[in-house]
């Protein structure tokens, strides 16, 4: 019996949720991590983050293929990451006073 037609996505969809869950989430994760490591800066978290980013990486990956519209996906994975490289460059730039 073959699949109905109305919950079949076109191919720039299928496209665009698989490269948003795979290049997008991967994206994601580490830029999140990072900003982590900056904000928390103990040897720790980098630790924790191994076990994590895969966790985190399948999670966004799942909900990028559970998305209806694959491209609203890249733009929120987008945005994600911009946001995370923000939080990491002004961790980066910020010296605390001893």
């Amino acid at each position: 019996m073959p699949a109905n037609k109305k919950y079949l996505s076109n191919n720039w969809q299928r496209f665009a949720k698989v490269t948003a869950g795979f290049f997008g989430g991967y994206i994601v994760t580490m830029t999140f991590h990072m900003a982590l490591a900056y904000i928390f800066p103990h040897k720790n978290v980098i630790i924790t983050s191994s076990f994590t980013s895969i966790i985190l990486w399948v999670a966004l990956i799942i909900t990028a293929f559970i998305a209806k519209n694959g491209w609203k996906i890249w733009a929120l994975y987008t945005v994600l990451s911009i946001l995370f490289s923000v939080l990491i460059y002004l961790g980066n730039t910020y010296t605390p006073l001893n």
